[in-house]
């Protein structure tokens, strides 16, 4: 199965391009997760074999815990990666593009049983092949899906202009904010554009077209730009 993009609109109007990862990497991300598991579980063995039937018994809750609980705790936790998928760069989540949540993972890993039948996850190997973005069963019921994880360092994708420094002393957030408009501002329309740098007049003194020149311009200067 190869690769493919998923766009998505938000509400604000961004276009995200989502690459769905196919059936390879994640069988290799899947790969890494159980060596990681079985690891865990030999090395935990070997101290709980010298408490009897109590040690056997708490054996019994650890496999189940990784095998059924890891996944989800992982994906909720580490931002929809388990250790395998942040070895491979995959992540998983909703089909909107946001984060994954404990109902969906839940729901997903519960139908891995489903998608491992008849063996070697036949039916999941082929609903992947199916599926135009490469889900197995399991992510088409919880309404998630995998993706490649690589992200661009922050602040990258900003136009290279002329810094030039603020005029005012902001926030931290004010200037994530302004960082991450530069960032995503050539994935909106030029209406959208300008009515969002618009309602810094006051920070720019300028409006439409040279208000959002100077806003990528504060970006500049915010990343320490020449």
């Amino acid at each position: 199965m190869l690769d493919t993009v998923r766009e998505i609109e938000t509400p604000e109007g961004v276009s995200l391009r989502l690459r769905a990862a196919g059936a390879l990497p994640r069988a290799q991300a899947w790969m890494v997760d159980l060596l990681l598991r079985l690891v865990v579980l030999f090395v935990a063995m070997i101290p709980l074999a010298l408490f009897g039937k109590g040690g056997n018994g708490l054996a019994m809750l650890l496999m189940f815990a990784l095998l059924w609980a890891y996944s989800v705790v992982c994906e909720v936790w580490l931002d929809g990666q388990t250790l395998g998928k942040r070895a491979l760069g995959l992540r998983v989540v909703k089909a909107d593009g946001t984060p994954v949540t404990w109902l969906p993972s839940v729901v997903r890993n519960l139908l891995r049983a489903v998608d491992a039948l008849p063996g070697v996850y036949g039916v999941g190997l082929a609903s992947t092949l199916i599926d135009p973005h490469a889900r197995r069963l399991g992510d088409i019921v919880a309404g998630t899906m995998v993706i490649h994880a690589q992200e661009l360092p922050a602040g990258q994708q900003v136009p290279v202009l002329p810094a030039l420094p603020l005029p005012h002393v902001l926030a931290a957030d004010e200037q994530a904010a302004l960082v991450e408009y530069a960032e995503r501002a050539g994935q909106l329309t030029v209406q959208r554009q300008e009515e969002l740098a618009n309602l810094l007049t006051p920070l720019t003194g300028q409006r439409d077209t040279a208000a959002i020149r100077q806003l990528v311009a504060h970006a500049n200067w915010l990343l320490g730009r020449a």
